[in-house]
Formats: structure tokens, C-alpha cells, sequence
């Protein structure tokens, strides 16, 4: 059986026999690229920016700071949280790194000792709440780490508890009807992911945390006493693979069976409930972001496309256009200001800033060896009186670089 054949085969018996065979899959969808999509007008090719918009343009300045070396494997997840960036890898390591100032040199002693490793595989999601780090795995559990910070620029990590908990696996585990089946003779209970957690989001609150697996379910989290209180068993009909969660409480899923869907807990309702699918794209979906106030989702998939989503007064979410200028596939997407940053299979990040639906390339960023897997952004601190950005990049070539981007004022 020839490799192709063989991926094939792998995804027609999915139903949870091998999360190794779906975690294969899965990887490699998320690179292979489709089609882009011709369905959808492309919001980069209406040349309506007036000349001076074009002057802006050419003004954007953009550097690489720093590139961040000593990752034994590829770069598979990044957070910021106050002064420290958080990174996650492919061979089960999470380290952190003191960013603040920002300079173009750093102590590799002290990045080098700021590491723990858990589990196995990959770390694919990093949420930090206070004195608190929630970290995604591919061994299909969720652990949170008490962050001591021993000196000004040091950390240590301490595990707190593994999700789901033992005392919530032994409160379900007693009655039946929270047993679900896995497998044909292999059931568990629901509080359980059966296969990669592929992505956390906390909520504005920050009461709750939501997980998403490639087992297709949804799980909440309340990060109190990091109990289970809902899962939402076959939310998708393959991996699901990013969450955004918006302001007004709007859950937002994006999978690789090419569907977004929106699901929404009501007041006085117990469960959440579907109350959208947004289906544009045609190939897997890797990446969901939202804007500040949550109006616009951006969406990016393997069809070389981040696809813009604007909510209506209703509250329906419509497309508006696409951005295009990738080769290759779209593996994720961070907002920040009025600039969203896109990173693909084909090694490059691109800036864009959209203005009255009217969005333009700033930047391409260029020096990563493999596909730009994860990104973080944040406003410029060490510059406040500049439109001065500093994007983070991790990328399977085991790097993570450092970008400032300062961006012209539109007039």
C-alpha cells in the first residue's frame, strides 16, 4: 500500500481506534495545501486605497529583533502573558522567556533552565490566567502548572492537577450514563479527551476554559477547581482543530471537516447549543481569531485563505472576503490593534490591516527554514509613543524569532 493509500485508509477508520492515526492525519492535512477559494472575492485585490494609503504602505518598517534558539524540536504552541512569552514544543517541553525589556540579546542560561517537560508529544496550546499556565497535549490531557517566579527574569513550574481530575473521573465513573463509547469494546467517561487536545480559550471572565480536541468533542472547564461541568460530544464531523470565544459569551469552533460552528449557552440554559454553521471554506480549517471587540473572525485553512467574517446586527456572522497572498496553507493567526498576522506552510508571516473592509499586505516576513507554525503579538511597550508592534513566530524549524513592526499612522 503506496502512502497515499495508506493516510486514506487511515481517515475512513477513524472513529477513535488510534489517536496516532488521526494525530498523522491531521498533521499532515494542516500542511498540504488546496485550491484557493474562488467562491469568495478577495479583499487584498480591490485597489480602492487611495495613493496615500499606498504610501503608508511602502513607509511600514519591519525587522527581525532576535531569533530564539536551543528548541530541541519544532516550535508547536507560543503565549505571552505580561513580560514573559511561553512556547511549547513538538517533544513535550513548555519553557518561557523574559521579553521585557526587549533587546536583541538574551540570556540562554536562564532561557535554557525556565523548562519543564510532561506527557508525550506534542504541547499544542498554551492559556496563562494569573499565576497560572493551562497547557494543551497531544496525549490527550490538560495540565495546569502553579507558575513560581523564583527571580525578576526566572520561573519554575509546578504541575497542580492533570484534566480531567481524579476526583472528577471517580464521580463520573460511578454511573453509567456518563460512560460513552470509544471504541468498539472500549467505553470511558466523558469527562475524558480521547485524542489530541488540539487548542484551550479562556473566557472574558476568565471562569471557565475551553478545550478542544481531534476526538471532535468540546469540553468547559471550570478553572476554579478545574471540574468538567459540559462536554459536547460530536460537535464536528472530523478534528476540530481552534476556539475563539468572543465577548458576548459566542463560541467559535473551527474543524477540518471545512466548517466553523458557533455555539451559544442562552440564559437560564444549562448546555450550550448550535446556533450557526459557517461553511466557505473547502478545505480543513486550522486557525480561528477574533477582533478586539469580537465583530470579526478571521479564519485560515488549507485552501491558502484567511477568510473575513463580520457580524451583523442580528448577530449573524457573513463573509466579507478573503485574504490572499499565502502559497501555501494556513496554520494560524494573531490579532492585535487593527493588524492581523497570518502565518503558513510556505515559511512567511504576513501583516495585514484592514480599514473599512478595505485591507492591505503591510508586510512579508521572511527567514523561518519550515512552516510557521504558531504566532503571538503585542503592542510595543518599549515604544508608546510609535505604532510599534512586536510579533513572536514559532516554526518547525525549531526557532522562534522576534519581529518589530512600526506601522504608519493613516491619515
Amino acid at each position: 500500500m503506496n502512502d497515499h493509500m495508506e493516510i486514506m485508509s487511515c481517515r475512513s477508520n477513524y472513529d477513535f481506534q488510534s489517536s496516532h492515526c488521526s494525530s498523522f492525519q491531521s498533521d499532515l492535512s494542516s500542511l498540504s495545501s488546496q485550491p484557493s477559494l474562488a467562491s469568495v472575492p478577495s479583499l487584498t485585490s480591490q485597489q480602492s486605497h487611495n495613493q496615500q494609503n499606498q504610501h503608508n504602505l511602502s513607509n511600514t518598517q519591519y525587522h527581525c529583533l532576535t531569533t530564539l534558539k536551543g528548541q530541541n524540536s519544532y516550535v508547536s504552541s507560543l503565549a505571552l502573558s505580561g513580560k514573559f512569552l511561553y512556547m511549547g514544543s513538538s517533544d513535550r517541553e513548555i519553557r518561557s522567556w523574559d521579553c521585557n525589556p526587549l533587546n536583541s540579546e538574551f540570556d540562554q542560561e536562564i532561557y535554557n533552565n525556565n523548562v519543564v517537560a510532561a506527557g508525550k508529544g506534542a504541547v499544542k496550546s498554551l492559556v496563562v490566567l494569573a499565576d497560572k499556565l493551562f497547557s494543551a497535549h497531544q496525549d490527550h490531557k490538560i495540565r495546569v502548572w502553579k507558575i513560581n517566579n523564583q527571580e525578576p527574569d526566572h520561573q519554575k513550574y509546578t504541575r497542580i492537577a492533570t484534566l480531567p481530575t481524579l476526583g472528577d473521573r471517580a464521580i463520573k465513573i460511578l454511573l453509567p450514563k456518563n460512560h460513552v463509547q470509544i471504541r468498539r469494546h472500549k467505553t470511558c467517561t466523558w469527562v475524558h479527551h480521547v485524542d489530541t487536545v488540539s487548542a484551550l480559550a479562556l473566557t472574558k471572565d476568565e471562569t471557565l476554559l475551553y478545550s478542544v480536541s481531534w476526538d471532535r468533542t468540546i469540553k468547559i472547564w471550570r478553572t476554579s477547581d478545574f471540574k468538567c461541568p459540559e462536554s459536547i460530544t460530536n460537535a464536528h464531523d472530523d478534528a476540530i482543530n481552534a476556539v475563539a470565544l468572543s465577548d458576548d459569551g459566542d463560541a467559535y469552533t473551527g474543524s477540518a471537516d471545512k466548517k466553523i460552528k458557533v455555539w451559544r449557552k442562552n440564559p437560564g440554559e444549562k448546555k450550550h447549543s448550535l446556533v450557526d454553521t459557517l461553511e466557505r471554506h473547502n478545505s480543513g480549517i486550522n486557525a480561528l481569531a477574533l477582533n478586539i471587540d469580537g465583530s470579526v473572525l478571521y479564519s485560515g485553512a488549507c485552501d491558502r485563505s484567511i477568510v473575513v467574517w463580520e457580524k451583523e446586527d442580528g448577530g449573524d456572522m457573513v463573509v466579507v472576503g478573503a485574504l490572499r497572498g499565502h502559497k501555501k496553507s494556513i496554520l494560524c493567526i494573531a490579532v492585535v490593534s487593527d493588524l492581523v498576522c497570518s502565518g503558513s506552510a510556505d515559511k512567511t508571516i504576513r501583516i495585514w490591516r484592514g480599514v473599512e473592509r478595505n485591507y492591505s499586505c503591510l508586510a512579508v516576513l521572511e527567514g523561518h527554514r519550515g512552516p510557521v507554525k504558531c504566532l503571538a503579538a503585542a503592542m510595543d511597550r518599549c515604544n508608546p509613543s510609535d505604532t510599534s508592534y512586536l510579533v513572536y513566530s514559532g516554526s518547525l524549524d525549531s526557532d522562534i524569532k522576534v519581529w518589530q513592526i512600526f506601522v504608519p499612522d493613516l491619515l
